[in-house]
């Protein structure tokens, strides 16, 4: 099959390779983008320390920064707009390290903004699946996307009913001038509502393509779950206090984190 091509396009994924299991998700996730698209791939790795290893293990062609840590809890929001920043295609994709999407259903995304028919697009609808250990281990060894739309059924539904994370595609420049990622959100959760409602009040066009996203399961360690119930509170507050704000208050707001 040839590689759909996505020059204009950068996949950006800010991590932190806290188990075995999220450094092999990784290797699969951008294993499954490089085989199935010509791209840019870039990767920020920011840890206490560096193993060296996760440079090793990625294709030459991944563009890969490690930052030093030393802070417990991953900042993912302040990463992405560190990555943002850092490169220049006229179009981006945040994706997290565990997903699989079907190629179709980046191709649509990629359609709508290509087209000026969206600034923003979710490359799935409704649907975010587990994918179960068993299931995960048939997809790594056979590498065939076939197996996790025939076991659809046996995974379990994650952040119903209407879940928004995982992976979005932006026009950079509309992004960057969106505010990109609030840094207030600090730590796993909550960030991706913030930015929905950001890009509505703006009046900018969003869109979800029809379709699933798969996630690699994975432990969940402090940076897969709410870390304290002070910071989840913290973060409702500051989601609260953006959804009350008009077009003009909320670009003053962007304004002043600049």
């Amino acid at each position: 099959m040839e590689r759909i091509n996505l020059q204009d396009f950068t996949f950006l994924i800010p991590l932190r390779i806290d188990t075995v299991n999220r450094l092999e998700n990784t290797l699969v996730t951008i294993e499954y983008i490089l085989s199935n698209i010509e791209t840019q791939i870039s990767v920020l790795e920011a840890s206490g320390r560096n193993t060296g290893l996760l440079n090793k293990l990625l294709p030459e062609e991944v563009e890969y920064v490690f930052i030093e840590d030393l802070d417990i809890i991953f900042h993912r929001t302040r990463y992405i707009n560190q990555l943002v920043k850092s490169v220049t295609t006229e179009f981006i994709i945040v994706w997290d390290t565990d997903i699989i999407i079907p190629v179709e259903q980046i191709i649509k995304s990629v359609d709508l903004l290509r087209k000026k028919e969206a600034d923003f697009v979710t490359p799935y609808k409704d649907k975010f699946l587990d994918t179960s250990d068993i299931l995960k281990d048939l997809y790594i060894q056979s590498r065939d996307i076939d197996i996790l739309e025939m076991h659809q059924g046996k995974m379990k539904a994650l952040y119903n009913p209407n879940p928004v994370g995982g992976a979005f595609l932006a026009h950079r420049q509309t992004y960057i001038e969106a505010g990109m990622e609030n840094v207030k959100f600090y730590g796993w959760g909550r960030e991706d509502g913030d930015r929905m409602n950001r890009w509505k009040i703006l009046g900018h066009k969003h869109q979800h393509v029809e379709g699933v996203l798969y996630h690699l399961t994975h432990e969940r360690g402090v940076n897969s779950t709410f870390h304290s119930p002070n910071q989840d509170s913290r973060k409702m507050i500051e989601l609260h206090r953006s959804f009350v704000m008009s077009k003009e208050e909320l670009k003053k707001e962007i304004d002043s984190w600049k």
